[in-house]
């Protein structure tokens, strides 16, 4: 995930860091620059793509040539593979691995999962109660060991990640913390899921699925996974990790059982955000995000260049730390009057191609059934609420200008961005600057290497305010551990530590009921509970624009779906 990291995760629990909604048409691509947008420079602007968007160019492989190399970039070099542990998150880690590792289940365009019978042969709920899912994997399917995907490796993950051992540093143990046993059916390729509890969401678990041997342990699993992917299993292997060049290179695998991919190599290169557009533009790499109106004025202007579109599940907020002053709910109340989301909405938006929708919701998007403005007075401007809640926690005004003290202490906080941050974060960071300084409450705008942004500072809490996406949560119970109360040393993905029993409790609830209008209202409610306690400060649905080669065929803005590796390739 700038403070606004360009998360260029494609698929996956990105923050995951990243790591998911809803079918409609396929949105044709845009020619070079021809997108039928506004571009700020007068033309109107296009509605933000509906759910179920996507825009890839979707081509059979027959009119595709054979060989090729796709050159990527990502954000930063990747310490942690393993997306299921608390630092594996970021968004191109988890890229990379479900490019080269099993997923399961691979969701179409409106964001429904469906079995991919390379590896899964079905899924299918055997009991409802208590509920059972059997799943059935392709004998053919093998791990680059050489052994065959089995029950054990559902087993393992199940283990890890159902919370009983506070030695595996998990990012999300919901849904698995449900699952009483996990046992071998009429066969080692078969997997019993009994679950202690009705549990909705049950497609979302085992999304990417790891060997048991070399995740069975809290060592392997959070250490075994550090800049390398062990073992894989699928059209495609690891060929290089190059820690000098900075970059990672896959390849087809020779014994893979399903299709050949077309492609020859793929490379993903580590850059900072800046350096992305220039490398785009000179060739280096066939990709790049273009929603940044800096970025977009130059990438829609260049030859041979797409502009296609998407709706992604892809929201933009701010993350307060329940440290220092903000461990005081009135201060963080105070701090969200103080904040005019519509002034930061419109200042981005200003020069992107299609509407910017402000966000009302932590759970749903503004395109997807179930969303309800939630946010209330919570999400309402009001400098002089602001002010008085401040007062009424004991923070006096000072000299013009100045801070608020409290007991000999100033009010300051510290806005965390990162050293690769872009214009537009950069202006939001001093837009809150700011708006906060009017009400008397200092903030330091701290910059941070984009290496140690997530990895040092918001994984472990180590900020007051900070602005990062939370992407592709397209089952609402995925985004149980952003708001779940830390417990003991795992934080979960909750970073500011920001919670309440009353929320873990509504989630709870809502990821056992079965009828889903019922979970919507359950989910809504929760919403209200976490505006409230102020976990965080929507802003706006980011929409999904990305620039690619002309030529390139089955790639670029997927919105709720997942990549199929094996038909990306060039047009003949």
């Amino acid at each position: 995930m700038s403070p606004l990291p360009r998360n260029t995760a494609r698929t996956g629990p990105a923050l995951a860091a990243v790591a998911l909604a809803s079918a409609l048409v396929l949105t044709a691509c845009g020619g070079s620059g021809g997108d039928g947008g506004g571009d700020g420079a007068g033309r109107k602007r296009a509605k933000a793509p509906a759910a179920g968007a996507q825009a890839i160019n979707a081509q059979p492989v027959a009119k595709l040539r054979a060989g090729g190399t796709l050159n990527l970039s990502v954000q930063q070099w990747i310490h942690q593979y393993n997306a299921y542990q608390v630092d594996g998150t970021n968004g191109d880690a988890t890229a990379i691995l479900e490019q080269v590792e099993p997923v399961l289940q691979p969701r179409d365009s409106h964001g429904v999962p469906h079995p991919d019978p390379n590896y899964l042969l079905s899924a299918k709920v055997t009991s409802k109660s208590p509920l059972e899912i059997t799943y059935r994997l392709n004998p053919k399917a093998r791990w680059s060991d050489g052994k065959p995907l089995s029950y054990r490796d559902f087993a393992a993950l199940a283990k890890a990640l159902d919370g009983s051992d506070s030695r595996y540093l998990v990012a999300d143990t919901s849904g698995y913390d449900q699952i009483a046993e996990v046992s071998r059916g009429g066969s080692d390729q078969e997997a019993v899921v009994r679950f202690r509890a009705p549990y909705a969401d049950w497609q979302r678990l085992f999304r990417v699925l790891l060997p048991a041997d070399s995740i069975d342990t809290p060592e392997k699993f959070n250490k075994g996974w550090l800049e390398k992917i062990p073992v894989t299993a699928g059209a495609w292997r690891i060929a290089s990790i190059d820690k000098t060049t900075q970059t990672v290179t896959t390849e087809p695998d020779p014994r893979w059982w399903g299709a050949k991919p077309r492609l020859s190599s793929i490379t993903w290169r580590a850059l900072q955000s800046p350096a992305q557009t220039e490398a785009y533009l000179n060739k280096e790499i066939d990709e790049t995000s273009a929603i940044l109106p800096e970025d977009y004025k130059r990438l829609v202007k260049a030859p041979k260049t797409d502009i296609r579109k998407g709706a992604r599940w892809d929201e933009v907020h701010i993350t307060l730390g329940a440290r220092g002053p903000l461990a005081d709910l009135g201060v963080r109340q105070a701090v969200d009057r103080a904040i005019d989301r519509k002034g930061i909405t419109t200042a981005f938006a200003k020069d992107v191609p299609v509407d910017v929708a402000p966000l009302d919701n932590h759970f749903f998007m503004p395109n997807q059934k179930g969303y309800e403005a939630n946010a209330g007075v919570w999400g309402t401007y009001d400098p002089k609420a602001a002010a008085k809640l401040l007062d009424e926690a004991g923070w006096k005004e000072g000299a013009a200008g100045e801070p608020r003290t409290k007991g000999g202490k100033r009010l300051t906080l510290t806005y965390l961005i990162s050293a690769g941050a872009s214009t537009s974060a950069v202006d939001q960071a001093q837009i809150v600057q700011q708006q906060l300084g009017a009400v008397g409450i200092g903030v330091s705008i701290r910059k941070v290497t984009e290496a140690d942004y997530f990895d040092k500072y918001v994984n472990r809490g180590n900020f007051d305010l900070v602005s990062f996406r939370n992407v592709d949560n397209i089952f609402p119970s995925q985004l149980f551990s952003t708001f779940q109360l830390p417990r003991g040393k795992q934080s979960f993905l909750n970073f500011g530590g920001v919670g309440t029993k009353e929320i873990d409790a509504l989630l709870t609830k809502a990821g056992r009921e079965t009828d889903p209008d019922a979970a919507r209202a359950l989910y809504n409610q929760a919403d209200k509970a976490i505006w409230a306690e102020v976990h965080s400060i929507e802003l706006y649905q980011r929409p999904q624009i990305i620039a690619t080669r002309a030529g390139l065929a089955n790639w670029g803005a997927p919105g709720l779906g997942d990549v199929d590796y094996t038909k990306v390739g060039w047009v003949k």
